[in-house]
Formats: C-alpha cells, sequence, structure tokens
C-alpha cells in the first residue's frame, strides 16, 4: 500500500494536467462537458490475467490508483482496504480530496481517470451524465463474483437490501456502488431532549409543542446547512412521502406533471414553513454550512437537525460526552399519514464507481470486492460510526449512541422505508433548483405556495430539456 509520499509517474503526469492545462467546467456544463477522449472507453485499458475464485476479475500486478471522497468519514477505512488489495496484487497509489469535479473532471474529459472514485460531496461528479457518455463501467460483474468471504456466496447476495437499486439508472445494470447505508432523519440529543422535558414528537402539533419548550429554555428547534439546503429533504422527503405514500415521491421522481402540486407536499411545506414563521429556526442557519450548523446543534443551540448518519463521525470533534446523540424518524403530520410512523428514508450512500476508461478496471472491481468483504465492512463500522452495505457486517460490534439509534430506528421501520430517487437522478435539479426554493421559503423570503411552484417550474423544465437522461420508476 502507498499511504506515504510516493508518487508513482502516472499520477504525477495527471495532476500536472489537472493543476494546469485544464479549464473547469462549471457544475450545471458538466453533461455538456463529460465525453472522454483518448480511447474507445470500452473499461479494457489494461489486460487483464487469468481469473479463479480467488481472483474472478483477472488482475495483474498493473498499478491501481484510487481516489477518495476527504469528508465526513475519513479516508482510512480505504487506506486499510487498499493494504489488503496490495498484499495480493501491485501497488496502490492514494489521494484524496474534497474537490472532486475539480480534480477530476479534466482527466475524464481526456480519458485519463483514476481507477476508483469516491464520487461524494458538493462536489461530486454528474454519475448520470457520465452513464450516458459510457465512462462509467457496468459493475454487473462485480455482483455476480464470488464474494471474498464466502464463494458460494455472490456479492449481489451479500448487500444490504434497495443497495443494488440505487445504483442502478433505469436498467438493470449498476453502475454506483453505495457503501454506507445511510440512516436519513431527525439528528437530536436525547440529553437535549430530556432537559426540557419532551418526548420525541410523533406528530406535527407535538413537533410545535416541543420546540416551543425548547425555545422557553433558549434553544432554538432546528437548524440546518442553510449553504446546502438540500441536506433539509433528508428529512423533507420521507415526510411528504408519509404523509401522501410512496406514489407521491415515485410521481416526483419520474418528473411527472404536477406531482409537486399534490396536496402532500403542499401539507409538507407549510408545516415546515410553520417552523420559521413561529421562529422556531436557529438564527443565521441559512447562511451555515453543514459543518458549522453541527457544531452550534453540538453546543445544545437547536434541538433537530436534517442529517445522515455520517453526522456522528463528521461531528465527532465537537460533540460533548454527554450529547447521547439519536435519530428518529421524520416527525409525521397526523393520524390521517398514509405510511406509519417509523417510516423512514435509509438507503445506501457514499458512492464508488469505476470510471470504464481507467488504466486497471479489473484492479478496481477488485478492490471494491475487497471493500465488500466482511473485515472491510466492519473496519469501515468501527473507524467513522456508519452502517455499511455488506449484511450482517456490523453483527456484534459495541456501536456508538447514534449509530446505536440509526440502527434501532431502521429495525423498527421493516419495510417501510422510503428511497427517492430524484436526488442522484437529476443532482442539480435536487441540489440547486428543488434545494434553492427550499432554502429560501425556509429563510422566509418566499411562502410555501411559491416555493411548490419554483419547484414544479425547475422539474418541468428538466423533464422537457432534452440533453437530459430521463429515468423512470
Amino acid at each position: 500500500m502507498n499511504s506515504g509520499p510516493y508518487l508513482p509517474r502516472r499520477t504525477l503526469i495527471r495532476r500536472s494536467a489537472a493543476a494546469g492545462l485544464f479549464t473547469i467546467p462549471a457544475v450545471g456544463a458538466l453533461s455538456a462537458c463529460a465525453s472522454g477522449g483518448g480511447d474507445d472507453g470500452n473499461g479494457e485499458n489494461a489486460e487483464r490475467g487469468e481469473t479463479s475464485e480467488t481472483n474472478p476479475f483477472g488482475v495483474t500486478d498493473a498499478e491501481l490508483e484510487v481516489m477518495i471522497f476527504d469528508g465526513g468519514f475519513g479516508d482510512q477505512y480505504a487506506l486499510d482496504a487498499e493494504a489488503i488489495y496490495s498484499a495480493s496484487y501491485g501497488e496502490v497509489a492514494h489521494d484524496k480530496t474534497q474537490e472532486i469535479q475539480t480534480r477530476l473532471q479534466p482527466r475524464l474529459v481526456q480519458g485519463d481517470p483514476p481507477d476508483v472514485i469516491n464520487n461524494s460531496g458538493a462536489e461530486a461528479l454528474d454519475i448520470a451524465a457520465l452513464i450516458r457518455n459510457e465512462q462509467a463501467h457496468d459493475l454487473t460483474e462485480l455482483l455476480d463474483a464470488p464474494s471474498l468471504d464466502d464463494p458460494s456466496v455472490t456479492v449481489r447476495d451479500s448487500l444490504m437490501p434497495g443497495t443494488i437499486e440505487v445504483g442502478q439508472f433505469g436498467g438493470e445494470q449498476m453502475y454506483q456502488l453505495n457503501y454506507a447505508f445511510t440512516v436519513y432523519g431527525q439528528w437530536y440529543s436525547r440529553t437535549a431532549l430530556a432537559r426540557i422535558g419532551a418526548e420525541y414528537p410523533q406528530t406535527w402539533d407535538e413537533m410545535l409543542a416541543v420546540c416551543e419548550a425548547a425555545k422557553r429554555e433558549g434553544m432554538a428547534g432546528w437548524t440546518y446547512a442553510g449553504v446546502y439546503p438540500y441536506y433539509f429533504n433528508f428529512t423533507l422527503y420521507p415526510f411528504i412521502g408519509k404523509i401522501g405514500g410512496p406514489e407521491v415521491l415515485q410521481a416526483i421522481d419520474n418528473l411527472e406533471p404536477n406531482a409537486w402540486r399534490h396536496d402532500a407536499v403542499r401539507a409538507a411545506f407549510e408545516a415546515y414553513h410553520e417552523l420559521t414563521a413561529r421562529g422556531y429556526v436557529l438564527q443565521g442557519s441559512p447562511g451555515m454550512t453543514h459543518e458549522e450548523s453541527q457544531d452550534e446543534w453540538n453546543q445544545y443551540r437547536a434541538l433537530f437537525i436534517p442529517n445522515g448518519s455520517w453526522v456522528e463521525n463528521e461531528s465527532a470533534a465537537n460533540t460533548p460526552p454527554d450529547f447521547d446523540m439519536a435519530v428518529g424518524p421524520p416527525t409525521g403530520l397526523d393520524t390521517s399519514d398514509a405510511m406509519p410512523f417509523g417510516t423512514l428514508w435509509a438507503s445506501g450512500s457514499e458512492p464508488f464507481f469505476v470510471p470504464a476508461q481507467g488504466d486497471n478496471v479489473a484492479g478496481g472491481l477488485e478492490f471494491l470486492r475487497i471493500m465488500l468483504g466482511r473485515e472491510s465492512a466492519r473496519n469501515f463500522t468501527e473507524l467513522v460510526s456508519s452502517l455499511s452495505c455488506v449484511r450482517g457486517a456490523a453483527d456484534g460490534l459495541e456501536l456508538p449512541p447514534g449509530l446505536t439509534s440509526a440502527a434501532e430506528v431502521l429495525a423498527a421501520a421493516g419495510d417501510n422505508l422510503l428511497i427517492p430517487r430524484m436526488p442522484g437522478w437529476y443532482r442539480q435539479l435536487n441540489n440547486e433548483e428543488i434545494g434553492g426554493a427550499i432554502a429560501e421559503m425556509m429563510a422566509g423570503e418566499i411562502e410555501p405556495d411559491e416555493a411548490i411552484n419554483r419547484c414544479q417550474r425547475a422539474a418541468d423544465a428538466t423533464a422537457q430539456d432534452d440533453s437530459i437522461t430521463k429515468f423512470t420508476r
């Protein structure tokens, strides 16, 4: 494993190119600039060797290059998996960054990408555009390969429910492996809730009462990452689905006309706007990053924050010892909800893909197979306080409070899971247009009706844009 200063010649050349030879396109222009050059894009740039039960992809000793997103999970889990890879195969050139698009878009344009990309963060590449331009390798052969721990069980059968579906984009092929298994919801401190003498709210009337009790104690009811307003969707989307049923989210995913004007959407928007109207949102939240909002929450200045289960590790340095972090399902509207209180959004996250034009596609597939082995998956959970997409990998582990809570609400939800697809299918629509409308509503700048109209206009524009590949479910 290369965890030190060694940089192979290929890496040095690529870094020089990324630093000085190309102009980086804006996020909105990514799909128009994604076409590669330099080879046929068939993912066979490095000759494969003989295959076997232990080497199903024919990996040779060719160098493997891995790029990891340097976010809440860090990169130690990847370094540890690389050590396992290096014990059997060649050198691993490891790098990490928060600027995935800035660093890698020029290399994808030139047909010279890393072999594995952890495509996460605010600068994640548009995976749908990459798939459309045949720049992401189909991971079906990974799914059909024998798992690392038991050759009689395929990788496919070792994964948590929904993992494969989240990596599919309108067909049977899986292009993206979402390695973490994330529970989204209203994260809170059990200590803070106890201090105000409240129970976790199950209906919106109860939510307003809890926020009022918090306000009396000098604590805001909510804070959020206003700079990245799509964080609000982690609770707002399942709230919509809980009120109106999964078919409402399906219509939104499918860009159906007037999907955003459904009564369930209106009820959810009006409920969230009431948080702002009543002064229950922490002042300054519209201008906060995810880290700043989490810091305020950790200091007991706000009770709830919409987030995913990576938050425990990401905010660990600033979390008080007595915080007792927990997550609850999104609060429902009332007893007329179409789905039970325990319904939540839980699915694969932290995406990885193997570029089709990588020099070592076989090595990239084997690296992902190693990550999906029990040793790597358990190590991931222990290091970063997150469940992985590997079924049963966390069994028997002593989990921290937040992750214990996440596992409990996931078990309680049973089959009542909602997995919105629009955030992955139409990243710009979700993060910028929809997120921007919700951000302005939560900042008190527009009313729910205007926010709904803006969401619908943006969805309609996407539906009518022939340059954007459409997906349905």
